[in-house]
């Protein structure tokens, strides 16, 4: 009944072809301009899982607080730690005007608060040793504040040549500051860009890498109806910065949830053209090879774009808007809808060398081609719409779209298509279509039939224990290229603790619940410490504030001295020079300094940059007292600043502070920071649930990565387990024979075994990209298989040589191609996606095309003859 229906239509679809091809036109049109003015994309990441699971409940009540996901970090890196410090404020202030770009811009770390108390931060032992060393340095810091300019520092520089001259101090002991003057004053001479920490010389070792950044927290304007949703912040930080930091010398990288989302989008999208291009001129000529005729690739693109149209037209209907995954219906509607049209067109072809006439052999190419269309079709729908029920939102989406996709791509197949070949009219096929050269093949897989299927079963039960070694990839870092800058970036900041990358995030109703979590939460092995808002208040302050209030009392007169010194004339800077060279050239020829070679190397060294900066013009004389003096005074007064501190209690935090721990309504956050600071998954694995198991409300960080992947797995495994259950109970209905129904499965099945041994063989690990494949080889791969199952039913034998196994070769290489193009992305996710489906596409068409056909044997009943027209 299926078979005569299909054929019935078709016929009338060609009797009417002018009129088909015109309703088409009309409706493909109209769809094709609903779809144009009502495509919208969603790349709100965070609407790609359903907001009613418990845990994602749990990180939206904390994200609505502290708005983590919607930030884009800017790092600002200089050459010296006061550079770095100028240029995030600078930055932060012209970002923060902005209000058309951000909500906020904040630099915690640049706070007063921490300029003015940041030395209670330290354990005691370090503040005092700090302390300590000022208070030594009391006649230096009064040289260098009563006359804070080039020459000021000269008399500095002398005073500490003097300190060597009386035993005090070793002309070694000076090596650093020679060296670091030398260079500072090289670089002015020969006009390249110099700078000079006095902060980074105080502290006796170079600056590390978290003293040369400011990290500026802003929240953007996002706009989710565009693909990179924080593009045009972006492009107005960059150019703020641009305008901003090169007085500083100072650079911009972006990193943050925002940033990493709109670099990782815009790589695609930069993709995505250039893939298409070279998937369509493949595809193309897969086409040619496969149907030979150009009226007849015509016919079938027509029909793809047709149903492609109608599609497009109805998900928009259906979803409202497309999300970053369900975007990828376009792809997978060109890859699977094509094999719809390849198969009707090739029977044609082979139809068409044995009747001349065109309709009769369109008529017959539905008689054989019908019943096994609308069978894969239907299963295909269903491999696909087994992902609505699921909890990913955004897999969900997609398997709406696709499955309704590939209900079109069989309507169109049976209706517009034959119309289409009638009107084209192709010529005739002189020659068969199928593969007679693989005659020899047929008879050595029937000859040896029940070998090579214990040979096969004996092959793949020996790779079992490999599904030992099989993982998951759930750190969502892997799938980004580590290239990128907002990546690289994040992985610089992973290395700094104090900013919480890898932290796990929980809410308490008040801080005293917050503190007995944390002293609970602390007790973990696998957990390093916890902060709260108590945390921001240091410890033992009475003898911190004592220490500090002596050396503040020692350095009074010196910080704040009665006198200062006017501005040097040029002509004083010189002379200053050449006086402080004439000393270091003494210091370095000293008796009592023999044997300091490195001390000696330095003063000569810092002697004749003094004198070739004598010599220079004026102008880089002043740019060498800018370089040298500018970080003087920000030191100086960030010192003062540091000897004046009060107590810190938690009612005086500044609500800049506070609104970072706690919420509008008076709950409070703990940051609960792992041990184990390698970043490997099974770590960060074990910390989450380690936390989870003290504090199941605990989120963001690792916890929610953990979360998300078994969402994920899950909704895959629920999707493969109603595709497999739904494509059997149609395979029931449709072919009456339970064993029918096990010849069409059996390989399918068997496919899916050796795709996941063969990703543990080639050490490939499912992750959130390509665990995508495994559903999607249900509901392609069952379509070839089906394809068999009905030309067995049907008696045919000998199916290699066939025009069925062209028909499906051609079709794989079309599919692979449009899913393998994925592969060569520059993007690690969608590459590993396009590899594991080229991979499950050639393990599903392998056991089609040469296990299938052994497996069934014999046909039950000789082939049917066909009516004719």
């Amino acid at each position: 009944m299926l078979t005569a229906a299909i054929v019935r239509l078709v016929k009338f679809c060609v009797r009417n072809a002018h009129a088909v091809a015109a309703l088409f036109l009309a409706i493909a049109l109209g769809c094709g301009y609903y779809a144009g003015a009502h495509f919208k994309i969603n790349s709100d990441i965070n609407a790609m899982l359903s907001p009613d699971l418990g845990w994602r409940k749990t990180e939206q009540a904390f994200e609505k607080a502290f708005h983590h996901y919607d930030a884009v970090y800017a790092v600002v890196e200089a050459p010296t730690p006061e550079l770095a410090a100028q240029a995030t404020r600078a930055l932060t202030a012209r970002l923060d005007a902005d209000k058309t770009h951000f909500r906020s811009a904040a630099n915690i770390a640049g706070l007063p608060f921490f300029a003015r108390n940041g030395l209670l931060f330290l354990p005691l032992p370090d503040l005092e040793r700090a302390v300590g060393g000022l208070s030594q340095a009391g006649p230096l810091i009064q040289d260098l504040t009563s006359d804070p300019s080039l020459r000021g520092l000269v008399a500095a520089l002398e005073d500490g040549l003097i300190g060597v001259n009386s035993n005090k101090l070793q002309l070694n002991d000076m090596t650093r500051l020679f060296d670091a003057s030398a260079q500072t004053l090289e670089d002015v001479v020969a006009g390249r860009p110099a700078s000079f920490s006095w902060r980074v010389l105080a502290q006796g070792h170079p600056a590390t890498e978290a003293d040369l950044r400011g990290v500026i927290e802003v929240h953007p304007i996002l706009d989710f109806n565009e693909v990179q949703a924080g593009l045009a912040a972006s492009t107005a930080l960059r150019a703020a910065a641009a305008d901003v930091l090169p007085p500083y010398q100072a650079r911009l990288r972006l990193t943050g949830p925002v940033a990493m989302a709109d670099e990782e989008f815009g790589t695609i999208k930069e993709n995505a053209a250039r893939n298409g291009l070279i998937t369509g001129a493949v595809v193309l000529f897969i086409l040619w090879r496969a149907l030979r005729s150009w009226r007849l690739i015509g016919a079938v693109a027509l029909n793809i774009v047709a149903g492609l149209a109608i599609t497009a037209a109805a998900g928009l209907k259906l979803v409202g808007a497309l999300n970053l995954i369900s975007v990828d219906f376009f792809v997978l509607f060109v890859g699977i809808g094509v094999d719809f049209g390849i198969q009707f067109s090739v029977r044609y072809r082979a139809e068409r060398h044995e009747f001349d006439n065109l309709g009769e052999a369109i008529a017959r190419a539905a008689y054989h081609f019908g019943a096994p269309l609308t069978l894969a079709g239907l299963a295909t729908a269903c491999g696909f719409l087994s992902f609505a029920p699921t909890d990913y939102k955004g897999v969900s989406e997609l398997g709406v779209i696709a499955g309704l996709g590939m209900i079109v791509a069989f309507i169109v197949s049976v209706t517009l298509l034959p119309a289409l070949i009638y009107l084209l009219n192709p010529a005739g096929e002189p020659e068969p279509m199928g593969y007679a050269s693989l005659a020899p093949v047929d008879d050595f897989m029937s000859r040896h039939r029940k070998a090579i299927i214990a040979g096969v079963a004996l092959v793949v039960a020996a790779g079992l224990p490999l599904f030992h070694w099989l993982t998951f990839d759930f750190n969502p870092i892997h799938l980004r290229d580590p290239k990128t800058e907002s990546v690289a970036t994040y992985l610089d900041l992973k290395r700094d603790r104090n900013l919480e990358i890898d932290n796990i995030q929980l809410l308490a109703p008040n801080l005293a619940d917050a503190n007995a979590k944390a002293a609970r939460l602390s007790q973990l092995p696998e957990v390093a410490y916890v902060r709260t808002l108590a945390s921001m208040v240091p410890a033992q302050q009475d003898e911190k504030l004592a220490a500090i209030s002596k050396t503040a009392a020692a350095l009074k007169d010196s910080l704040k001295p009665a006198e200062v010194q006017p501005t040097p004339a040029d002509v004083d800077v010189v002379e200053s020079l050449n006086e402080a060279a004439q000393r270091l050239d003494e210091a370095a020829q000293d008796p009592h300094n023999a044997g300091q070679a490195q001390g000696i190397a330095g003063a000569r060294r810092l002697a004749a940059a003094a004198r070739a900066l004598a010599e220079a013009s004026p102008d880089k004389r002043a740019t060498a007292g800018e370089v040298l003096v500018a970080p003087l005074v920000h030191d100086l007064e960030q010192l003062r600043q540091m000897l004046a501190p009060e107590k810190v209690t938690l009612a005086s935090l500044p609500p800049e502070i506070v609104s970072q721990w706690r919420t509008p309504d008076g709950q409070e956050r703990l940051s609960i920071a792992p041990r184990d600071q390698s970043g490997a998954e099974d770590s960060l694995r074990a910390f989450s649930q380690a936390v989870l198991k003290v504090e199941p409300d605990a989120t963001e960080g690792p916890v929610s990565i953990l979360q998300a992947s078994q969402t994920i797995v899950g909704a895959f495994l629920e999707a493969g387990g109603w595709a497999l259950l739904s494509i059997s109970i149609l395979l029931i209905v449709m072919l009456r024979r339970i064993s029918d129904m096990l010849l069409t499965l059996l390989p399918l099945i068997l496919a899916a075994v050796v795709t996941l041994e063969l990703t543990v063989l080639l050490g490939m690990p499912l992750n959130f990209a390509n665990i995508i494949a495994l559903p999607l080889l249900l509901g392609v791969g069952v379509a070839f298989k089906i394809y068999y199952i009905m030309a067995w039913r049907e008696g045919q034998t000998n199916l290699l040589q066939t025009s069925l196994t062209r028909a499906v070769m051609f079709s794989a290489a079309t599919t692979a191609t449009a899913f393998g193009s994925l592969w060569f992305s520059s993007h690690p996710g969608t590459s590993s996606m396009g590899e594991l489906l080229a991979l499950s596409l050639a393990c599903t068409l392998a056991a089609a095309v040469l296990f299938q056909p052994i497996l069934m044997g014999k046909p039950r009943v000789r082939p049917a003859q066909p009516p004719t027209s």
